[in-house]
């Protein structure tokens, strides 16, 4: 599932392209909206709100979208060949007389009032990169469940909407924490959080994804994916363990020595599946 800052970064090309504009072409390729037509109304506005986002049309209409595992927005000049895969997996074309965003493989595509949107983002928690951010309430969002494992915590949109399976793998890294360390015996979570936020606020204007400060390939990472490697800081194999139950259970990775805390017996070591993070093409 693409982290915030990716749902951040296509909210800023979406508004480049569509806000403002007068919607020429609305194809709607999903049976529940099928016959929805918003050609000849302006797009107002496009909002990213935790991975969610938020394109408001005049009318008092908002198209929600969300992008789950597979979902992207890719953007084109009229007439452009579409690259980003089959006919078949596009689910919505907005177009305007200059650009032309085609949703592919989107599995939440659903059109509201405006006025109703609190309906598909009002359980969120503050947005680590909206406007909205309140670290003390982020905060005693996570603490509210003292018997909470931090890695889980961390995932839980309702507590702070944003960070995502890398970023919380990461700063528990940084932090020198195992996922599996009850949110109660977390030595300074305002600080373990506001790191969290920082990843996603360096990384939000470009398309690469680093917490070490390279963007070189193979070295953006600390632990994350990095299953069976040596840890960049000590020299110890990182290993890997599912966490949560089913069916949201995630794969957390750590370093057995440089992170403290109770640990599940690692995985074996397998090659990492290959998760691209999501492209929006000009």
């Amino acid at each position: 599932m693409p982290e915030g800052d990716t749902v951040w970064l296509a909210g800023e090309r979406m508004r480049e392209a569509l806000a403002g504009r007068v919607l020429t072409v609305s194809d709607f390729r999903v049976p529940q909206l099928a016959t929805t037509d918003l050609t000849g109304r302006q797009v107002l506005d496009v909002v990213p709100r935790g991975k969610h986002l938020l394109t408001r049309v005049e009318g008092g209409l908002t198209l929600h979208t969300h992008f789950r595992m597979d979902g992207t927005w890719h953007l084109y000049a009229p007439g452009a060949r579409w690259t980003g895969g089959a006919d078949w997996q596009v689910r919505l074309v907005l177009a305007n007389a200059e650009r032309v965003a085609v949703g592919y493989r989107l599995p939440v595509v659903e059109l509201l009032e405006t006025a109703d949107e609190d309906s598909v983002v009002g359980h969120l928690g503050p947005d680590v990169l909206g406007p909205d951010w309140d670290l003390d309430l982020a905060v005693r969002n996570v603490r509210a469940d003292a018997d909470r494992e931090i890695g889980m915590a961390l995932l839980d949109q309702r507590l702070l909407a944003g960070l995502g399976n890398l970023y919380r793998t990461e700063v528990l890294f940084l932090r020198g924490l195992t996922p599996w360390v009850r949110v109660a015996d977390v030595p300074d979570l305002p600080a373990l959080v506001e790191a969290g936020r920082r990843l996603l606020v360096a990384n939000r204007g470009h398309w690469q994804q680093t917490t070490t400060g390279s963007l070189r390939r193979g070295e953006d990472h600390w632990v994350f994916e990095r299953s069976g490697k040596p840890c960049r800081r000590c020299g110890t194999r990182i290993v890997s363990a599912e966490q949560g139950e089913a069916p949201y259970q995630r794969l957390s990775y750590w370093c057995p020595r440089c992170q403290l805390g109770p640990a599940p017996t690692p995985m074996a070591s397998r090659p990492p599946r290959p998760v691209g993070r999501t492209r929006y093409t000009p």
